[in-house]
């Protein structure tokens, strides 16, 4: 269930002063202050619902899965104009991921929480998370940013480009612009694996064109054109500091989750880091999911996430 709180007289980082801006959030498990708390960042077109039946993460996030429920408080808050709690944005630029970093901060507070156990995230909710432990160096304990990063890449930075371009000028800007993202999502072995270069069952055309066209439509149903402006730009300005050593100011211990085939949030970037950061201090880890499939195996392999994240979520 969704509750809500203000944040009063924000200014943001562009100068805007917001006299009330509400903040929607969702609790799973036990009350505020019975457990320790993990904060989950969605990605892009996630949203505050992590576990529980229609939870989107459910398979992590879960009795069964690295982080329980029935042991940790699961805290998930909105990002402001994601649509999902009706409060929209149609200035996709109102705020960068600085912004949604201060504003959740400020709700912390508004909540009397002093301390985290985690902050997990994965995609652009990793890079939010890089962002608040950034902020707050002593906020988490452990702090597990998964297929992410703390800058966005000048490749990263050249797809949210194409995907701006599109929402601007396609006749069918939600869906045109899906389907250029699934080809970022995904690899190429993935799809070549999965179609083979079939046609469909009616002949009229290959399989992996109807894929495509099946998750634009999907998105259309379920998002906003306006939230996914807000989303991209968010992913555009992903920028937590000028050099990977000025994260070495993060007292959490520090579990960062690579993709060895994620083509948006690159292996070798999530290497640096991790080199950059060991050498200045411990409790530094990579982790690597193995996989065919891409960015998006953050959300498809789940027994190597599971796997890989109980060490850090002890029952």
């Amino acid at each position: 269930m969704l509750s809500y709180l203000e944040i009063k007289d924000y200014r943001s980082e562009r100068g805007e002063l917001h006299p009330v801006l509400r903040l929607s959030y969702e609790l799973a498990g036990p009350a505020l202050g019975a457990a320790p708390i993990v904060l989950v960042n969605h990605a892009l077109t996630g949203n505050s619902s992590v576990a529980g039946e229609q939870g989107w993460w459910n398979r992590l996030v879960s009795p069964e899965g690295a982080i329980s429920p029935e042991v940790y408080t699961i805290l998930a808050f909105n990002i402001p104009g994601n649509g999902y709690d009706g409060e929209l944005c149609e200035d996709p630029e109102r705020f960068t991921l600085l912004d949604v970093a201060c504003l959740i901060l400020q709700a912390l507070e508004a909540l009397g929480i002093a301390e985290l156990y985690a902050i997990v995230g994965g995609s652009m909710g990793g890079a939010l998370t890089w962002q608040l432990a950034y902020l707050r160096p002593e906020l988490a304990r452990h702090i597990v940013p998964i297929a992410s990063d703390w800058r966005a890449s000048d490749w990263l930075l050249t797809q949210t480009l194409i995907q701006r371009q599109i929402l601007a000028n396609s006749s069918d800007p939600l869906r045109d612009a899906r389907i250029h993202a699934m080809a970022c999502y995904r690899t190429p072995q993935s799809l070549n694996a999965r179609f083979a270069s079939q046609l469909d069952e009616e002949g009229s055309c290959y399989k992996v064109e109807s894929w495509l066209r099946y998750h634009g439509d999907r998105l259309k149903e379920r998002f906003l054109l306006s939230a996914y402006g807000v989303m991209t730009y968010l992913t555009y300005s992903i920028g937590v500091c000028q050099e990977a050593a000025e994260l070495a100011r993060i007292a959490s211990d520090i579990h960062i989750v690579s993709i060895d085939s994620d083509l948006l949030f690159t292996h070798d970037r999530a290497e640096a880091t991790y080199r950059t950061l060991a050498a200045l201090r411990p409790g530094v880890t990579l982790d690597v999911i193995h996989s065919i499939h891409g960015h998006d195996a953050f959300l498809m392999e789940y027994e190597q996430l599971n796997a890989l994240l109980r060490p850090y979520f002890a029952r």
